[in-house]
């Protein structure tokens, strides 16, 4: 009996010691696996802290470097101001410099501008030519917003920004066309004439040609919030 008793308490001691090295392993598995959840959550923390860091170096050098430029850029508007090409093609005497600028290369298409301007200046104002046909293409506007992309513009964003236009006058003789032409080219707006024809009657020369005028949109410089996500 005795040595039955002994077996039986050897054999739960057993049992109680499998049981008690289960119980550890489960409470050390668990332990690893939170130091391990611990341990990634401090590291991308940490990474996280990084990107910040960087993002606000680079916004700090950005505005170091525009604020470095500004005396630069400063000088330079006041050298054109007193340019004398500049000058003596303004509007009006009371027009700064650098308006001339801005009339070569409107910041918007604004087709109507450039049909009246078409219609009283470059032609409406040669003697000798009748003006029968003008007709602006509409220019459709997309508002585009996005991150600043450096560099050139490709062929269809140059191609795009242009105001088509098509232009049909009359004229006895030859020379009014010429001086039209040559009014054309003294003009301080951007415009090409890509298609030009002469038609001649026994009354009259009839100029039909297709021109473009171009334009450069305003660039917007503005301070925005970048949020990094960890």
């Amino acid at each position: 009996m005795p040595k039955t008793m002994s077996v039986v308490s050897k054999r739960q001691k057993i049992k109680d010691s499998e049981r008690t090295m289960f119980v550890w392993v489960a409470v050390m598995s668990i332990v690893v696996g939170f130091c391990l959840v611990i341990t990634y959550f401090i590291f991308q923390q940490i990474a996280f802290k990084n990107r910040v860091i960087s993002e606000k170096n680079t916004t700090v050098r950005t505005l170091k470097d525009n604020n470095a430029a500004v005396d630069s850029l400063r000088d330079n508007v006041r050298i054109l101001e007193t340019n004398s090409a500049l000058r003596g093609a303004r509007a009006n005497d009371d027009e700064k410099a650098l308006q001339v600028v801005l009339d070569a290369l409107p910041a918007d298409a604004n087709p109507l501008a450039l049909g009246g301007s078409l219609q009283s200046k470059l032609i409406g104002g040669t003697p000798g030519i009748e003006l029968e046909s003008l007709k602006v293409d509409p220019v459709e506007t997309t508002l585009v917003s996005g991150d600043l992309v450096l560099g050139a513009p490709s062929e269809e964003e140059k191609t795009s920004r242009s105001v088509v236009a098509t232009v049909i006058v009359r004229a006895e003789k030859v020379n009014p066309l010429k001086e039209m032409l040559s009014r054309f080219e003294r003009s301080i707006r951007v415009i090409d004439v890509d298609t030009l024809s002469i038609e001649r009657s026994e009354a009259a020369y009839t100029m039909t040609m297709q021109i473009q005028a171009y334009y450069e949109p305003a660039k917007l410089i503005e301070l925005r919030d970048k949020v990094v996500k960890p």
